[in-house]
């Protein structure tokens, strides 16, 4: 007897429809998995025979083969348990064949025949209700993510028997819940303020209009001057995220399983900060199976690289094409995978190995060789694709014993909200979603100078000894700062100012 299961299979970031084919004959009793199979799939077997078996059911003693097609797409994970399991039912004449022709069916098996979350759940449903299934059969555990997904059927299964009586039409399950409606109720519940930040307000009016154009940012600066905490209040002030947004980085964490049994959309853009000794693999992505990396677990956010000099440089350097491109492509011999990569950078480091250089409380104790070394760990390049380089001086004890508040987060998200509002009006035709976002095209277009700002964006790149990128990145940062004041028309003060954060 043949039967046939639909299922998924996740592909980069989205996935794949794939189909279980079970035959049963007679012969020596045999299972074997056929279909380009991964080293968890192989091992479905023994976990299907035993939660069959352990669930009160007759394992055919038959020989068994099952194909996962199309045949020449690698499947990987532990989702084919289920639909395994189900098919060799349904084979033996216990599921009803109709219902499997409506329904896309994800789980992992235990021993028992209790069903474990999966990764990649939420891509999955999306394919399924692209194929025009009426629902789909998955571990209770996964069911308020794939419930985002509208107009499907989730039907939430906590054990093997529970999936076959469905399937058999002998009870019946309710459909989880989705959320109704995308709001923003969780999004202002960040834990940190700008208004715990004691001075420093160069370096907030610089955030902020990094915050406002989706600039990368650079802060330079002795131990415990403030750089981290800068950094980390940095999506308190960044727009929320809208459904598309919310809906793509799920994806990603979905098929990186980083989701919770509790979560469904995440609502607040990711902040992401590894630690310097990970591996280029772990900042881009990659692997035998290649998974997204901190690059596009940022993606909608931003990602924070402290102590900046420590990572190895060839992790660095991995870092120009998502700069620039906004995506990551990683080649193997069998697939090309593009990962989506559009974040904010927010790097920091200190002046010296020791910290001190030109502190006013601390004497250096490096070498000129030692600082130089230390520097050249940074490469031009890199340093050249991030917009904004600022110094972070430290604070003196008259400042931190201040008592009065700075400006509240909420307050100056309002501005940068105002700006991104603007910039998505001007940019609804050409598929960009903010300033920094700009290529040489829409500069020319966008950021026109009169002849007084053209003359001091001249004599400042001249004495800066500015790069042409470097050059249209002051562009970008000046057209920014005229749309905080809501002014259509780039002034001389907003390139004088976007020149100060080219300084360091």
């Amino acid at each position: 007897m043949l039967a046939r299961v639909l299922s998924s299979s996740v592909q980069g970031i989205d996935a794949v429809p794939v189909e279980v084919e079970v035959d049963l004959v007679f012969g020596l009793p045999n299972f074997a998995t056929v279909g380009l199979p991964e080293g968890a799939v192989r091992e479905s077997k023994d976990r299907v025979r035993a939660a069959i078996k352990n669930s009160g059911y007759e394992f055919p003693n038959q020989r068994i083969t099952v194909n996962l097609a199309p045949a020449d797409i690698k499947k990987s994970g532990t989702g084919f348990d289920l639909p395994m399991a189900v098919g060799i039912l349904t084979a033996a004449q216990i599921c009803n064949r109709e219902n499997l022709e409506r329904y896309c069916i994800i789980g992992e098996l235990s021993l028992d025949g209790r069903l474990r979350p999966v990764q990649g759940v939420l891509p999955m449903m999306i394919t399924a209700r692209q194929q025009g299934l009426k629902g789909a059969l998955i571990p209770s555990a996964n069911s308020r993510e794939a419930a985002v997904v509208r107009d499907l059927d989730i039907i939430p299964v906590d054990h093997l028997h529970q999936a076959v009586d469905f399937l058999a039409d002998s009870s019946t399950i309710i459909p989880a819940a989705g959320e109704c409606e995308f709001g923003n109720r969780d999004t202002g519940n960040y834990k940190l303020d700008f208004c715990e930040v004691k001075g420093h307000d160069y370096v907030k009016r610089a955030l902020e209009v990094a915050a406002a154009g989706g600039h990368n940012i650079l802060m330079k600066g002795p131990p415990g001057s403030g750089k981290t905490m800068l950094a980390r209040r940095l999506p308190t002030i960044l727009p929320d995220l809208s459904f598309e947004e919310a809906l793509e980085t799920t994806k990603i964490f979905s098929v990186s399983g980083l989701m919770h049994e509790d979560s469904g959309l995440i609502r607040q853009r990711p902040f992401r900060a590894p630690h310097h000794t990970i591996s280029d693999a772990g900042l881009i992505g990659g692997g035998h199976n290649p998974k997204p990396g901190e690059v596009s677990l940022a993606h909608n956010g931003v990602l924070f690289l402290d102590e900046l000099p420590e990572f190895r440089r060839a992790v660095l350097e991995v870092l120009r094409q998502p700069l620039e491109d906004e995506t990551v492509t990683i080649a193997r011999a069998a697939t090309t995978l593009t990962f989506p990569a559009r974040f904010m950078l927010a790097a920091a480091y200190n002046p010296c190995p020791c910290g001190y250089l030109g502190d006013r409380r601390h004497s250096c104790t490096c070498t000129l060789t030692q600082i130089k070394r230390y520097e050249d760990k940074l490469s031009g390049p890199l340093l050249d694709r991030i917009d904004m380089h600022l110094e972070v001086e430290a604070l003196t004890v008259e400042e931190l014993s201040e008592r009065s508040e700075g400006e509240r987060s909420a307050a100056i998200k309002k501005r940068v909200e105002k700006a991104r509002k603007i910039q998505q009006e001007r940019f609804e035709k050409d598929e960009i979603f903010d300033n920094g976002g700009m290529g040489s095209r829409e500069i020319t277009k966008y950021c026109p100078l009169d002849s007084i700002s053209s003359s001091l964006l001249e004599k400042g790149a001249e004495k800066l000894k500015l790069s042409a990128r470097a050059y249209h990145r002051i562009l970008k940062m000046a057209r920014t700062i005229a749309d905080l004041e809501e002014s259509e028309r780039i002034a001389g003060h907003h390139v004088a100012e976007a020149i100060q954060y080219r300084r360091l």
